[in-house]
């Protein structure tokens, strides 16, 4: 099998506002790609980009307007997602938020296995629980009869996956799973990922703000932007050799330590997302230093150059380079 995870087209249109001034905004716009299996694919961009949204549809939290999701070839099917017991687990952003402060977390655990019968008594189900511990580093002992309160959010975010690991899943869906827990922790969370790929064989669909951790873990990436895809390919090629002017821009809004080695252009996360999204032709042309009349007007196509994919009009008919553009 060649891949694990398909996405063809998946786009999700949200209306907000009255509905006298009702504005429908495209969250994800034809978004397409796919996860092999034993790889970690990065899904990066700034906050609003789509990212989470196509992952909230992958889980079926949300509803596409249109495309199709196939997992191990299984097509999704409205109102029938068959990947929630066959394969598909998620860990979230903020691992204080997943358990309920009131409740000890090896109760979450008991409860997964039974809801999937995964053990026939309550020694088995020990067993199971110790052993998906044991693979993010932490005891049984350690772990049975205490409260959320009284782990770090490091620890907490490794049991998140332990308990996701209980159903021995194929794809682990891991949005944001270092932005709120300590920079210290934060090795051990994205170690922990290369690890389950490595020794247990699975994917990994790594969303993130952070191109440094991503640069670090994923065998491939796609870098997003306002609902569309605009970078995609092998994480070495996108990032150490970034052909969008987008990709460049977050590349190089991480710090280095010489300043002059750094574009005059930061990203922010513009007060204007409204009318990016909105904006007809390139998505980025508001933002773009090389942005011509034509991005003004015209949706760029999608091409492939040196195998990566780029959805740039710098690239539309030419040979040319991004470097060759700003040199």
């Amino acid at each position: 099998m060649e891949k694990l995870l398909e996405v063809h087209h998946l786009t999700k249109v949200f209306s907000l506002g009255s509905m006298i001034s009702r504005i429908r905004i495209t969250a994800t716009d034809n978004v397409s790609f796919y996860i092999k299996p034993a790889e970690i694919f990065a899904l990066a961009g700034e906050s609003g980009c789509g990212k989470t949204t196509a992952a909230r549809m992958i889980l079926g939290f949300e509803e596409p307007t249109s495309g199709a999701i196939v997992h191990e070839g299984k097509r999704d099917a409205k109102n029938e997602k068959v990947w929630f017991t066959e394969g598909i687990q998620a860990i979230f952003q903020d691992p204080f938020a997943t358990f309920n402060p009131l409740r000890t977390v090896d109760r979450y655990f008991f409860e997964t296995i039974q809801n999937y019968k995964l053990a026939r008594n309550k020694k088995e189900a020990i067993g199971l629980i110790a052993q998906k511990l044991k693979a993010i580093g932490l005891s049984y002992e350690e772990f049975s009869g205490k409260y959320p309160s009284e782990f770090s959010g490091g620890q907490l975010q490794r049991i998140s996956i332990a308990r996701a690991l209980l159903t021995n899943p194929t794809l682990l869906i891991a949005d944001e799973p270092v932005s709120m827990v300590d920079a210290s922790l934060r090795m051990s969370i994205v170690n922990l990922l290369k690890t389950l790929k490595e020794e247990f064989g699975m994917s990994v669909l790594y969303i993130t703000h952070d191109l440094a951790t991503a640069y670090y873990v994923s065998d491939r990436i796609a870098i997003m932007f306002r609902g569309n895809i605009v970078e995609m390919g092998v994480v070495e090629k996108v990032l150490m050799h970034p052909k969008h002017p987008y990709t460049r821009l977050l590349r190089e809004s991480i710090p280095e330590a010489d300043p002059k080695k750094r574009w005059d252009k930061t990203v922010t996360l513009a007060d204007i997302e409204y009318e990016e999204y909105l904006r007809a032709g390139c998505r980025f042309a508001g933002r773009c230093p090389l942005v011509m009349d034509m991005c003004k007007q015209e949706v760029p196509a999608d091409v492939y150059v040196d195998d990566v994919f780029v959805k740039c009009h710098l690239y539309s008919g030419t040979e040319e380079t991004l470097d060759d553009e700003v040199s």
